[in-house]
C-alpha cells in the first residue's frame, strides 16, 4: 500500500529497492527522479516511504481503478475501435504531481497567454489593426479555412471570444515548460480531468487528503458564473445549453458528464431553431428561448446557412442570431483561427506590442514557412524539425515518430517550396517522463499536460490541475488519445490546507420552489420513448427465447412442435428468428434449430437478435446519459457483457443459453425497477413508460394472436408457455387449481386489469399517461385518446368465456377480432405520439416554461 509520509513535509528521499528497476530516457527530463536518483520532492511527499511499498496492493488498486472506470461508464470513442462507443477510458492510477511554486509560475504564464490570444482574436474579427501594421501576415489570417468571414465585425459581450482556453504543455530536457499547442476552439478534456480526479481520490484517499491537493470544483463553479454573466439577457434564470455533435463524437461521454455535473441541458443541432434572430429550444411545451450555447461542434459546422452548407450538426441561422446579439456562443464562432501552430512564432512580438510584456510561457520553437527566412531555415534543417500543416487540412504528412526517408524528404521539400504558407515546422523536443503502473511495476512514459482556463472578468482562472496524457510507448513523442494514449490525474500540491468547494451554493434569500415540467426537448422525449420500447422488446425476446429453449428436446424435435409453434411464430413476426416452421428440415435437424435459436440470442450482426436489441438499447441509453443515473447505465452496460460469449468458450450450449437469458432478464428487471422507483414522474419517465407499455401490449397481443391461430390452442402445454412468457404462472395457479384452460389464461393475460402483464392493463396505463401529456397539441392528443378509448371499450366488453363454447376457429371469435383490431391500432398510436411530440415549431405559451 502506498502510504503518505508524515506531515512534516519531508524533502527528497533516496530511491530504494522497489524503484530499482525504474528506467527513464536519459535524454528527457525525469519527473520522478533527480539527477542523483533521489525522489523529487512532490513525488516523495505523495508516494511516501517506498520501504513500505507493496506491489501487490498497488496492483489491486490499479485493478480497482479499471473497475471504477467501468462502473462509472467513463468512455472514449476511438474511431475504428471494435468496442465503439463503449470503449473504456484509459486511466493510469499514479497521478502526475506538481509542486506549488512551479504551478504558480505556470499559472501566471497561462493567464497572460489566454488574455493575449483573446485580444488577437478580437482584432482579427474587428479592426484588424495587427494586420494593417504588419504585426500579423495577411496570409496567416485570410488564407486560413478557420477564419470565418461571416463572423467579421460581430460584437460580443465584453469583447470576449475565448470563454475557455486550453494549452498543451511539455517539459523540455532542461526542465523548462513549453506550450506545444493552443486549444482555442473547443478545449476538450476538462470533464475527463474531473472524472480522473473522482477515481484517483477514491483509490488513494489518504494521500489525497494529507497532501492538500487542490480541488477542481472551484474551476467549474467559475464556469457556471462566467456563462451566466455573458448572457445577453439579465435574468436569474439564464438558459445555458451544451451543443453536442452527437453520441458518435469521440468525447461524447465528457459532454454528457459535464452537462449533468453543471446542470445544463445537452442538445443537438436538431433540438434548436432560430426564429426572429433568437435561438429557441424545441421542447414538449413548444419553443423556449436559449441565452448561451456552450458548443462542442466545430466552428464551420455550427451554421449550415452561412458557414458549411453540408453540416447537419449545427443550427441554421445561428450566425445571424449571434450578430443580432440575442445569443452568446462559447467559444465564439471563429476562435479555431488561433489553433494554427503558425501563430506561435508571432506571439513573443505580439505580447510585447499588445500587453507591453515579455511572453512568460514560451511556445516550442516554431517557424512558419510563409516567411522567407523561416522557409529557408526549415528547408536546411528538415531532418531535425517536425513539419506540420500550418492550417487545418487533410493533406498527408509523415509520421512524427518515424524518421523521414529520402523520398519523403524530397517530396516534402517540393511541397514546401510550391506552397510555403501551408507549412510550419517545430523543434523536436524530448517529452519528459513520468512514472506509470504497467504489468505490475513502475515504468517511465512520455507525458504532456493539458491545462484549462475559463474567462473571469477581464482575466482568466486556471483549473488547479489538468489532463495529463501518456504516450503508449517509452520512446513515443506523438501523444493522441485516438492513437492509444492513456491519461493521468494531475495533482497540484498546496502548502496549506485547501478549501472545500462545492457547486451547490447557499442563498440568503428565499428560494423559488421548482417542480418538474414539460421542458424536455422533443429529441430526448423521442429517445426515452424508444428506450422504453427497446427495453421491453429485449425483455419479451428473452422470455420467448428462454421458453423456447427450455421446451426444445433435441431427441424429440417433432414432439416439441405444438408447444414451440406459437413461441416461434411470435419471434418470427417480431423479426427475431428466420426459421420457417413448415420447412421439412426443421422437424428432423435438431442441430440446425438449436443453431438458429442460439444465433437469435448471441449473434450481434443478426437483425433482430437479442444481442442486437441490447446494442440498440445501450445506444439509446447513451443518448439520454445526461438525464439518467449511473446505476441505470451500469445495469444496461452489463447486459452486453452477458451476451458476449467468453473467449475460451467456442461452443454455446442450450443450457448455457438459458442461464444467460435468465441473467439478462434480471438485468432488465433491475433497469425497469430503477426507472420506476428512481425517476421523477416528469415527462422523461412518462415517455419511457409509454414506450414500454406500448411494446408490451404489442408483443402480448402478438403471442395471444398466434396462440389462437395454433391448432393446439387448447393444449395445456401451449397455454403454460403463454403464462410463463407473460410472467403470470404463479397468479394463475393461485386462482385456478387446474391445468391451464383457454378462457382462464386469456382472461388473465388479455383482460385482467389487475395484472400488470395483461394487455388491458397496458392500455389503461397508456390512457392515464395521455391525460398528463402537454396540451399544446390538442388535436393530436385527441387522436391518440380516441384510439385508446376504442381499444379500452373493445377489451372491457370482451368475454373470454365464449372461447369455451367454440370448437376451433378461435381467430374468428370476438376475442380473436378484439386482439386483431388492437394490434392494428397500436402502431397508429405510436405514429400519433411521434407526430405530436417529437417535433415542435410553436413558441411555448408560458414563454420560459419550467425547469426539469
Amino acid at each position: 500500500m502506498i502510504q503518505s509520509q508524515s506531515q512534516s513535509n519531508p524533502g527528497p528521499g533516496p530511491a530504494v529497492a522497489p524503484m530499482a528497476g525504474y528506467k527513464s530516457n536519459p535524454d528527457a527530463y525525469n519527473e520522478l527522479l533527480a539527477a542523483d536518483k533521489s525522489l523529487r520532492a512532490p513525488y516523495a511527499k505523495v508516494l511516501g516511504n517506498f520501504d513500505e511499498f507493496n506491489p501487490a496492493e498497488l496492483r489491486y488498486r490499479h485493478e480497482t481503478c479499471g473497475r471504477f472506470v467501468q462502473e462509472q461508464g467513463i468512455t472514449y470513442h476511438v474511431y475504428g475501435d471494435p468496442r465503439g462507443l463503449e470503449r473504456p477510458w484509459q486511466l493510469d492510477p499514479v497521478p502526475f504531481v506538481l509542486a506549488p511554486a512551479e504551478w504558480r509560475t505556470l499559472e501566471a504564464g497561462l493567464i497572460q497567454r489566454a488574455v493575449l490570444l483573446n485580444k488577437i482574436l478580437a482584432d482579427c474579427y474587428g479592426n484588424q489593426e495587427l494586420i494593417r501594421s504588419r504585426w500579423l501576415s495577411p496570409a496567416l489570417v485570410f488564407a486560413q479555412p478557420d477564419f470565418l468571414r461571416p463572423c467579421h465585425g460581430v460584437r460580443l459581450p465584453r469583447n470576449l471570444f475565448l470563454h475557455f482556453y486550453a494549452a498543451d504543455l511539455a517539459r523540455a530536457p532542461d526542465g523548462r515548460w513549453w506550450v506545444v499547442s493552443d486549444r482555442s476552439q473547443i478545449p476538450t478534456g476538462a470533464g475527463y480531468a474531473l472524472a480522473n480526479r473522482l477515481v484517483t481520490s477514491r483509490i488513494f484517499p489518504e494521500a489525497f487528503r494529507e497532501n492538500n491537493v487542490h480541488r477542481l470544483a472551484g474551476f467549474f463553479r467559475k464556469t457556471q458564473e462566467t456563462l451566466a454573466q455573458v448572457s445577453p439577457r439579465h435574468s436569474d434564470r439564464v438558459r445555458v445549453v451544451m451543443l453536442t455533435p452527437g453520441p458518435h463524437n469521440e468525447t461524447y461521454f465528457e459532454q454528457a458528464y459535464l452537462a449533468r455535473y453543471l446542470g445544463y441541458m445537452l442538445v443537438e443541432g436538431q433540438d434548436l431553431m432560430v426564429r426572429d434572430n433568437s435561438v429557441f429550444l424545441k421542447t414538449l411545451s413548444g419553443l423556449e428561448r436559449v441565452d448561451v450555447i456552450w458548443r462542442r461542434v466545430d466552428d464551420d459546422f455550427c451554421d449550415p446557412l452561412e458557414l458549411r452548407n453540408d453540416s447537419i450538426l449545427g443550427v441554421p441561422g445561428l450566425a445571424e442570431a449571434v450578430r443580432a446579439g440575442n445569443v452568446v456562443v462559447a467559444n465564439a464562432l471563429g476562435t479555431g483561427l488561433l489553433q494554427s501552430p503558425a501563430f506561435m512564432s508571432f506571439l513573443p512580438g505580439l505580447c510585447r506590442h499588445i500587453l507591453g510584456e515579455e511572453l512568460l510561457l514560451p511556445s516550442v520553437a516554431t517557424w512558419w514557412c510563409g516567411q522567407k527566412s523561416a522557409q529557408q531555415y526549415v528547408l536546411k534543417n528538415l531532418e531535425n524539425l517536425a513539419v506540420k500543416p500550418a492550417f487545418r487540412t487533410r493533406m498527408p504528412m509523415p509520421d512524427p515518430d518515424k524518421k523521414l526517408t529520402d523520398a519523403q524528404r524530397s517530396d516534402l521539400r517540393r511541397r514546401i517550396e510550391f506552397d510555403p504558407d501551408l507549412f510550419v515546422a517545430q523543434e523536436q523536443i524530448k517529452l519528459s517522463n513520468a512514472p506509470c503502473w504497467e504489468d505490475g511495476r513502475f515504468v517511465s512514459r512520455p507525458i504532456t499536460l493539458r491545462t484549462y482556463l475559463v474567462a473571469s472578468g477581464d482575466s482568466f482562472s486556471v483549473m488547479p490541475g489538468g489532463l495529463t496524457r501518456v504516450a503508449p510507448a517509452a520512446g513515443g513523442q506523438f501523444i493522441s488519445m485516438q492513437h492509444g494514449s492513456s491519461s493521468k490525474d494531475t495533482w497540484i500540491i498546496s502548502e496549506t490546507p485547501v478549501e472545500e468547494i462545492t457547486l451547490l451554493q447557499s442563498s440568503a434569500h428565499s428560494v423559488e420552489l421548482r417542480r418538474t415540467g414539460n421542458n424536455l426537448p422533443s429529441r430526448l422525449a423521442d429517445n426515452f420513448f424508444w428506450l422504453g420500447r427497446y427495453s421491453e422488446r429485449a425483455d419479451a425476446t428473452a422470455r420467448l427465447l428462454r421458453s423456447a429453449v427450455l421446451r426444445f428436446n433435441p431427441e424429440r424435435t417433432g414432439g416439441a412442435l405444438p408447444v414451440l409453434a406459437p413461441l416461434l411464430q411470435t419471434l418470427a413476426l417480431q423479426g427475431q428468428i428466420q426459421i420457417l416452421l413448415d420447412h421439412p428440415d426443421w422437424r428432423k435437424n435438431a442441430e440446425a434449430f438449436e443453431a438458429e435459436v442460439l444465433a437469435a440470442i448471441f449473434d450481434p450482426e443478426r437483425p433482430g437478435s437479442l444481442h442486437q436489441i441490447v446494442d440498440f438499447l445501450q445506444r439509446l441509453a447513451m443518448l439520454v446519459r445526461d438525464r439518467t443515473s449511473n446505476d441505470m447505465w451500469r445495469v444496461l452496460n452489463q447486459l452486453g457483457d452477458q451476451l458476449t460469449p467468453p473467449a475460451d468458450k467456442s461452443v454455446m450450449l442450450a443450457g448455457d443459453a438459458v442461464s444467460v437469458l435468465s441473467q439478462v432478464l434480471l438485468g432488465l428487471a433491475a433497469f425497469h425497477g430503477l426507472a420506476r422507483e428512481n425517476m421523477t414522474r416528469a415527462q422523461a419517465w412518462r415517455f419511457l413508460d409509454i414506450g414500454l407499455r406500448l411494446e408490451r401490449a404489442i408483443y402480448l397481443g402478438t403471442l395471444l394472436n398466434t396462440t389462437l391461430r395454433s391448432p393446439e390452442a387448447e393444449n395445456p402445454s401451449v397455454l403454460e408457455a403463454v403464462l410463463e412468457v407473460a410472467d403470470s404462472s404463479i397468479t394463475y395457479r393461485s386462482r385456478y387449481n387446474l391445468l391451464p384452460t383457454l378462457p382462464a389464461v386469456f382472461d388473465l393475460v388479455l383482460l385482467d386489469d389487475k395484472n400488470p402483464r395483461s394487455v388491458l392493463f397496458q392500455i389503461e396505463q397508456l390512457a392515464k399517461h395521455f391525460e398528463r401529456l402537454p396540451r399544446e397539441r390538442e388535436e393530436a392528443v385527441g387522436s391518440g385518446k380516441s384510439i385508446l378509448q376504442k381499444a379500452l371499450a373493445r377489451l372491457q366488453n370482451a368475454d373470454t368465456r365464449e372461447l369455451a363454447s367454440l370448437k376451433g376457429d378461435f381467430p374468428q371469435s370476438i376475442i380473436g377480432q378484439t386482439i386483431h383490431e388492437t394490434l392494428r391500432d397500436l402502431p397508429k398510436l405510436s405514429d400519433t405520439i411521434a407526430a405530436s411530440y417529437f417535433a415542435h415549431s410553436t413558441i411555448s405559451r408560458t414563454g420560459r416554461g419550467t425547469e426539469t
